[in-house]
């Protein structure tokens, strides 16, 4: 992490609720055995997807560590998953990067189960032709892409236009897995909403969906409404936990229920409960061991998690 991203208020306020102090490597395994921990307490998840976060690349290819302030590599969440049977290996590839198939298909080799990416913070726009060969190879090893859409304010945005899910749309007509990641809701108030393009393509493309990754936001809930009274997206929308964001119950879903939910202080076994109050029925809990195609039981239900 950049200095920047460390001391941020949004960090600082998880290194203080979690007692991570730095990044040497005593904070490192410390990080570590929270994330295991955190898991282990969310009794009714099985797995969780745990990310990986490439580098910034510029337009030649080139890597750009002035503008990388987040960079979590491949083959650390590769030991992860290694020495953890409930973690999952998500990768995460710069298509800007040279050798960006080379590498999608080394994760693959490697047990990837999805493809992370974040473009406003990672500085590439998703329609953009460069993208179209691990288009191809997405689509072509069947492994979904994890992409996000809409606002963010955890990580210091590149280029908030390409926040768009309609600028997906390249990867949906050549066959992409899609997981839209907060279904294009805005981080804050003033932000552009682009939840109704999500919609309109979760209708329209039978592989395109959603995650409920920080929908336990007050500037992301109101997505609630209108995922819960529409019965062609609730059955697009996969979990996501978006840990370690915290997550707040919905007062005007829950009522007083909010406060009894407040209590439980694993904040993914919060966002859990929150979501069966909200009545996701078992189909949604199953939807991502289907999408991401594991060799598991039929109960396996994985979150989403950063």
């Amino acid at each position: 992490m950049s200095p920047r991203i460390l001391n941020s208020p949004v960090f600082r306020f998880m290194r203080y609720c979690f007692g991570i102090n730095g990044e040497d490597a005593a904070s490192e395994r410390a990080l570590e055995k929270l994330l295991a921990d955190t898991l282990a307490g969310a009794t009714k998840l099985d797995a969780a997807v745990v990310l990986a976060f490439d580098a910034v690349y510029d337009d030649s290819g080139a890597f750009d560590e002035a503008n990388t302030h987040l960079y979590v590599t491949n083959d650390y969440v590769i030991e992860l998953a290694a020495r953890h049977p409930k973690m999952l290996f998500g990768c995460s590839v710069h298509p800007y990067r040279k050798d960006a198939v080379a590498e999608l298909e080394r994760c693959i080799a490697a047990g990837a189960v999805l493809c992370k990416w974040l473009p406003i913070v990672q500085n590439f726009n998703p329609a953009d032709e460069r993208c179209f060969p691990l288009y191809e190879a997405l689509a072509h090893y069947k492994l979904p892409l994890l992409s996000h859409t809409g606002g963010e304010k955890t990580l210091p945005n590149l280029d908030i236009s390409v926040a768009d899910p309609l600028l997906l749309t390249p990867a949906a007509k050549r066959g992409v897995t899609i997981i839209a990641a907060h279904c294009g809701t805005r981080s804050t108030f003033a932000e552009a909403d682009y939840f109704p393009q999500f919609a309109r393509l979760a209708e329209e493309y039978e592989h395109f969906y959603g995650d409920t990754s920080a929908l336990n936001l007050p500037t992301r809930s109101y997505a609630w409404e209108h995922l819960l009274r529409s019965s062609t997206l609730r059955q697009k929308i996969v979990h996501g936990s978006d840990w370690p964001i915290i997550s707040l119950p919905p007062v005007k879903e829950l009522g007083i229920a909010s406060l009894q939910l407040l209590r439980i202080r694993n904040w993914m076994h919060r966002d859990v409960l929150i979501k069966e109050r909200l009545g996701l029925d078992d189909a949604y809990w199953h939807r991502a061991s289907k999408i991401l195609r594991l060799n598991r039981s039929p109960n396996v239900a994985p979150a989403l998690s950063a």
